[in-house]
């Protein structure tokens, strides 16, 4: 268990740290901004990396938030759930 927590608190920690990056250059128009890296977009991606981040940094976040909850709920569920239907398995 202690390294499927670890696992997710990387991936978490990571993708958040990268997405957070990437929402404050651009998605934070003045630092006065109640509303910071929530905002929408304060201009349109101008070239090809600019896109690419923009894009990248919709994948951070979920890959944060769909990897921490596999490793934290689904991976831990899956194993539950295998470990009974083993045990009623057996006892048949």
């Amino acid at each position: 268990m202690a390294d499927e927590f670890i696992k997710g608190l990387g991936i978490l920690t990571g993708s958040g740290l990268a997405w957070m990056v990437l929402a404050g250059w651009y998605r934070t128009s003045s630092f006065e901004s109640t509303k910071q890296l929530i905002e929408p977009l304060h201009s349109e991606p101008g070239g090809l990396f600019d896109l690419l981040a923009v894009t990248m940094m919709d994948a951070f976040l979920w890959f944060a938030i769909i990897g921490a909850l596999t490793f934290w709920v689904l991976i831990p569920a899956g194993r539950q759930l295998k470990g009974a239907l083993d045990d009623r398995r057996n006892a048949q």
